[in-house]
């Protein structure tokens, strides 16, 4: 930058700004490869376009499958667990595969499916009567403490307990 040019003169000093405000256009020879380049640029953004349209097609399922079958290998393996499973859809939207099918069940995976099956029932059971449960325990704490504040702290004597000597 020289200190006596004007300030927009020592901007716009570079060559392609000298061309431009000279009236400057290319050469004949320069064009065409311009265009060609322009062209190959073109073709790229296309090939590049069409690739993208490909993954977002087909990616999804891919990943939707990869991400069954890692989960189905890390399932623990109970044959003969859940014979309605396969009614019951997986992580694709597809019936989750059946172990059962590929190889006959053993007498002792029958039996441990067996106590499978009665561990929920009896866990469900269980699940099913806790409100009642809940119901009949606060009833009784209720009466307790009404008989603690009844009888001035005093235990009868029937409830005392008896010392052996």
């Amino acid at each position: 930058m020289v200190p006596n040019q004007p300030p927009e003169r020592a901007l716009g000093s570079g060559v392609g700004a000298r061309r431009a405000s000279e009236g400057y256009e290319p050469e004949g020879e320069e064009l065409p490869i311009e265009e060609q380049e322009l062209d190959a640029l073109a073709e790229e953004v296309q090939q590049m376009a069409n690739k993208i349209r490909q993954y977002r097609a087909t990616l999804p399922d891919q990943l939707k499958t990869a991400l069954a079958s890692l989960l189905s290998s890390q399932r623990p393996l109970v044959p003969g667990f859940d014979s309605s499973s396969s009614s019951h859809p997986g992580p694709s939207g597809k019936p989750a595969p059946d172990a059962s099918t590929s190889a006959l069940p053993t007498e002792e995976d029958q039996h441990t499916a067996e106590k499978v099956v009665l561990l929920k029932d009896k866990v469900a059971r269980n699940a099913s009567s806790m409100p009642v449960a809940l119901k009949r325990m606060r009833d009784c704490m209720s009466k307790i403490d009404m008989l603690g504040s009844s009888s001035n702290g005093e235990i009868h004597p029937a409830f005392r307990e008896k010392r052996t000597s």
